[in-house]
């Protein structure tokens, strides 16, 4: 039997080149567990509709689930012709079950076959990711627990700002990956919309019930309302490869920080070993290579974001062979998050925090902002205490000295009523504690902030 799908329009053969061109199933045939499942669903819909006996449905059935076993074990041989995931299930089954396999076509289209099994899939690998972050969220929030006072300089335009806390600097992060999962369960309720029963565009007039099929693929909890959109609206894909894409520019920003944060001129955390590299000339190299690869790898999740974007752009209703380049972008942004997430999370929770030198990194100088804010307290509008700390930090900086060390009479020169007690401002666990509004850097907000995460992630 010609095995093909189509081709009794045909009288010569596809040219080599270009059914190499044309085929798919070197690697949607990760779609086959979905294609399966899709099919029982559609045979069973079959003989609800009488287009099926009772006996062909349960024939067809166990067919299928031989094959879905064979694809489980490794043990399903391709052949010549297989032209995509349908085409060879189809073939198989008929091998296995015989003429009752070409009945489970009817009423059906690759196109409406083919959405709903890439719909299956995007939902799975979601869920998959969603669970990867929450993976990472955690590895960041034993560190946060860990380092909930533990004072580090934090940054702006890279250059030393205001004394935080590694805890504080975690949490953020953790806020980051979060915005990402929910995105991540925002696109999958859009991909949650059936198109199976949606016929090759203009639906099918055979009598299924497209609502029965949501209950058989309970994954969907509604019908696509419009047979022409159905078939070729890939937006879940997009969506999902976006935010891939932003959840790769996320790591590569943690990336980054611990890039920076291990080298020898910051040594505030370092790497383990496991997730380290070596130098094949510099016998003492540790090179923060996981990191490395989580930043160049977010420019993959990108391009794969443009890729299906640029596919997509110029295409008229319906649906169109350009639409088979929406697979292997989104596998390969799968496989690619998957892993890096895997990475992320485990060099997280093995890296090793290293407080003295985050203490050793602050200067009296990020303590600038609580001495305007201690002349605030003292009545002086907030413009001009910053411009009479800035007069000071300048003197200092003319004396040579750190603003802990300039004399007393420099600072009664900007502020007459300013006594010894300035002096209390140099202490940065103080100057940490007193950030003590929600969201702030004090201990014991990120404390509490910790306790919530651990509440909602466990």
């Amino acid at each position: 039997m010609d095995h093909k799908l189509w081709g009794g329009r045909f009288e010569e053969p596809t040219a080599e080149t270009m059914r190499r061109y044309n085929d798919s199933f070197r690697f949607d045939r990760r779609l086959a567990d979905v294609d399966i499942a899709g099919s029982i669903a559609w045979a069973n819909a079959l003989e609800e509709a009488s287009l099926i006996s009772a006996e062909e449905c349960e024939r067809l059935e166990q067919g299928l689930e031989l094959v879905r076993r064979e694809f489980a074990d490794g043990s399903f041989a391709a052949i010549e012709g297989d032209e995509d995931i349908h085409t060879a299930v189809e073939r198989r089954l008929h091998d296995l079950v015989g003429e009752v396999a070409l009945k489970l076509h009817t009423g059906r289209s690759r196109n409406d076959q083919v959405a709903t099994d890439m719909r299956l899939f995007a939902i799975a690998a979601a869920r998959e990711v969603g669970e990867r972050l929450k993976a990472l969220q955690l590895a960041l929030l034993e560190q946060a627990e860990e380092h909930a006072a533990t004072l580090m300089p934090g940054y702006t335009h890279l250059q030393r700002a205001q004394p935080i806390t590694l805890g504080h600097w975690c949490l953020a992060y953790i806020e980051m990956f979060e915005r990402d999962r929910q995105r991540v369960e925002d696109a999958t309720a859009r991909a949650r919309t059936l198109p199976l029963g949606s016929g090759a565009l203009a639906g099918n007039s055979l009598g299924v019930e497209r609502e029965r099929l949501t209950e058989a693929l309970d994954e969907f909890d509604a019908v696509a309302g419009n047979s022409l959109d159905a078939v070729s609206d890939r937006d879940f894909v997009a969506e999902l490869l976006f935010v891939f894409a932003l959840t790769g520019v996320h790591l590569s920003r943690l990336a980054e920080d611990l890039v920076l944060y291990s080298s020898a001129e910051f040594g505030f955390i370092e790497l383990a070993d496991a997730y380290s590299t070596g130098s094949s000339l510099m016998p003492q190299k540790k090179n923060p290579d996981s990191m490395e690869l989580l930043r160049g790898k977010s420019g993959r999740l990108i391009g794969n974001l443009v890729t299906l974007l640029t596919v997509l752009k110029g295409l008229p209703m319906t649906y169109n062979k350009d639409m088979q380049e929406d697979k292997e972008p989104f596998f390969d942004s799968l496989d690619t998050l998957d892993l890096g997430l895997q990475v992320a999370a485990a060099a997280v929770a093995t890296m090793h925090a290293r407080p003295e030198r985050m203490l050793a990194a602050l200067d009296d100088a990020m303590l600038a902002t609580d001495l305007a804010d201690d002349l605030v307290r003292l009545g002086v509008p907030f413009r001009e205490a910053h411009g009479k700390v800035g007069r000071l930090v300048r003197r200092a900086l003319e004396l040579r000295v750190t603003l802990r060390q300039l004399p007393l009479v420099e600072y009664q020169a900007v502020q007459p009523e300013i006594d010894e007690e300035v002096y209390a401002v140099f202490d940065f666990a103080r100057s940490a504690a007193r950030k003590d509004s929600l969201g702030g850097t004090a201990p014991q907000r990120v404390l509490e902030q910790c306790v919530r995460w651990r509440d909602l992630l466990d």
